[in-house]
């Protein structure tokens, strides 16, 4: 075989790091290829309670954080039926539970199984759970935990590349069911059907895409006043410990761009896929949340048992970095704007999920549910439980 011209093999690898689907591209690049840093691996075994270290919380004054439930291995997004059920998707262990609070003693159950990387969400008695390559709905399952379910893929026309494609997936106040569709890749022109958030009927019908630009969203929710969505982004990796920084989101009109691959953070242009001005008519972050801080799930408060202040309130759970020598995030933060979503002010909620001193972590906090009474629970996909935050004053 004839050996390939020096410049047509420099342009053929230039082209595979574009498209993300050669090496490197998705991984660090060639001169960062001795880099120890790489993803952190969970813990998805059943952690007991004595081995949840949850006297390390720290919390404003008057809050208090207790162990709700454990042995879920793994455990992201929940949502509650109207009779209390919990139900919970997972990432890497493709389950999902369901938890049953009996009478102050939370017990859990698998429901379903081997999935690619299922989410849930309840919506008007049926339980949706979406994986990368299926969507099931289970109907009437407050009622019937037993419920089989119905196979739903075929109305989705779900895309097959899976590299960023976990989904969180929640129904808006418009009654659509709104579903992320990240990059398939750390950094490239991802294609048509990505980086982007697409809005469906209940049925999987009448899908639109209400923004693009969004190379990894891991959650989202609605302003309680003016119903405009709100949503994380992650940054892309290896391009230093800094940044580009992770971002949160608003979405004030449908079909937005928020940037990727161009531009990054609060007006970066990306160095491996450029054009000329590459941050023009880019939608810009409410507020950076650090750099590789894998920010995940958001929550407007919306009770009465926290103080006055918290109402209305955005918190944020950073899961934590991997790539970043020193890591970042492992917290909840609250977000407070202006009337007008600007000047964004970021300041702790819950921290003690990691030791900077010897940059080290126990717990990885992802996802938050407000329960009728207003205390709100806090799952730990480290740790495969779920902790219950109330306020005593």
């Amino acid at each position: 075989m004839r050996a390939e011209p020096a410049r047509a093999h420099r342009q053929r690898r230039r082209r595979a790091d574009a498209s993300g689907r050669a090496g490197l591209a998705t991984g660090p690049r060639r001169r960062l290829a001795a880099s120890q840093l790489a993803p952190l691996a969970g813990r998805l075994t059943a952690v007991p309670p004595s081995e949840i270290p949850l006297q390390k919380l720290r919390l404003p004054a008057g809050f208090k954080i207790e162990l709700w439930a454990h042995g879920m291995p793994g455990i992201r997004a929940m949502s509650r039926t109207e009779g209390g059920r919990i139900y919970a998707g997972t990432r890497g262990i493709g389950r999902v539970y369901e938890i049953t609070d009996a009478g102050g003693q939370r017990t859990s159950r698998v429901l379903v199984d081997k999935l690619n990387q299922p989410a849930v969400t309840y919506h008007n008695g049926s339980l949706y759970v979406a994986a990368i390559d299926k969507v099931l709905r289970y109907d009437g399952i407050n009622a019937n935990p037993n419920a089989q379910p119905v196979d739903m893929t075929a109305s989705f026309k779900l895309p097959t590349e899976q590299h960023h494609n976990w989904k969180f997936i929640a129904f808006g106040p418009d009654g659509k069911l709104y579903v992320p569709f990240g990059a398939p890749c750390n950094i490239c022109l991802p294609g048509d059907e990505y980086a982007q958030i697409r809005s469906y009927n209940a049925d999987g019908s009448n899908m639109q895409v209400v923004a693009r630009g969004v190379r990894n969203t891991q959650g989202f929710a609605w302003h309680p006043v003016t119903r405009e969505m709100w949503f994380t982004d992650h940054g892309r990796d290896w391009m230093g410990n800094d940044g580009p920084e992770d971002e949160l989101n608003r979405m004030t009109r449908v079909g937005q761009n928020f940037g990727f691959p161009y531009c990054h953070a609060n007006g970066i242009a990306d160095r491996d896929v450029r054009r000329d001005r590459a941050c023009d008519g880019v939608a810009l972050p409410v507020a950076t949340m650090g750099p590789h801080a894998a920010a995940m799930g958001v929550h407007f408060y919306t009770g009465t048992m926290f103080p006055a202040e918290y109402r209305n309130t955005l918190l944020v759970a950073r899961k934590g970095s991997w790539n970043r020598d020193q890591k970042f995030g492992y917290d909840v933060v609250a977000v407070r704007t202006d009337a007008s979503g600007g000047n964004a002010r970021v300041t702790p909620f819950v921290t003690g999920f990691m030791d900077a001193s010897n940059n080290s972590f126990w717990g990885r906090p992802v996802y938050m549910l407000q329960l009728p009474d207003g205390s709100l629970l806090l799952s730990d996909e480290q740790m495969g439980a779920i902790y219950r935050i109330t306020y005593g004053g």
